[in-house]
């Protein structure tokens, strides 16, 4: 029997982290949640997650912080920038900082679909 797929929700709010873990569940993902990025850091560090859905505009370590810790740990994981944030130069800043992809909230089943189907 094969290991379920597991994926790590970061967002300091707690409906999206709901919308998120939905979505994910629906089409087989195995879903823990974190509401900041330090509390990231820690499950990170503890369990192997080859997806996270980053918030960017969280207090404490901003999404941008948190992906560059999580990137110096050095774990094989698909980073995902989760945020409302989609001006073309916060894209490639987002992508250049580490992330792989962007989902721009609200998020619906087929963009989440399309963003994970790289995993």
């Amino acid at each position: 029997m094969s290991e379920p797929r597991r994926a790590l929700v970061v967002d300091d709010n707690a409906t999206n982290r709901m919308l998120a873990k939905a979505l994910l569940s629906r089409v087989g993902w195995v879903v823990d949640e974190a509401d900041c990025g330090e509390a990231a850091l820690q499950k990170f560090v503890a369990t192997d997650y080859p997806l996270v859905l980053l918030d960017i505009s969280m207090p404490g370590l901003s999404g941008e912080e948190t992906c560059t810790e999580i990137r110096k740990i050095g774990k094989p994981t698909h980073l995902i920038a989760y945020t409302a944030h989609a001006f073309p130069e916060e894209r490639a800043k987002f992508l250049a900082i580490g992330f792989d992809d962007i989902l721009v909230k609200p998020i619906n089943r087929l963009q989440l679909e399309e963003v994970i189907s790289k995993v």
